[in-house]
């Protein structure tokens, strides 16, 4: 008998489909460090584990053409390396 596999795309069929097309704009958006950013993945493209779909986070710093956003997963905090195409800048009202 086949034992079930659990692997990095397990229960993600749903999550990642319906999506719309994006323009060239979402490959060329900047963001500044301190930026709080949303984790909302393109499947056209790789794309970090499926468990920080949706996660909100912030912009630590530029590597690259890539982010390095702070992301808190249960009690840790964690460091994504992610490409711009991935990302959604949070609208955050000042006070």
């Amino acid at each position: 008998m086949v034992i079930k596999s659990y692997g990095k795309m397990h229960g993600t069929r749903k999550k990642l489909t319906g999506r719309t097309f994006y323009g060239i704009t979402r490959f060329l958006q900047e963001f500044k460090v301190g930026d709080h950013v949303h984790l909302a993945y393109d499947p056209s493209s790789t794309f970090p584990h499926p468990r920080f779909q949706g996660k909100t986070g912030i912009v630590v710093s530029k590597r690259g053409k890539s982010y390095e956003v702070k992301v808190n997963d249960m009690n840790a905090k964690k460091l994504i390396f992610i490409r711009p195409e991935h990302l959604k800048l949070q609208h955050v009202s000042g006070n």
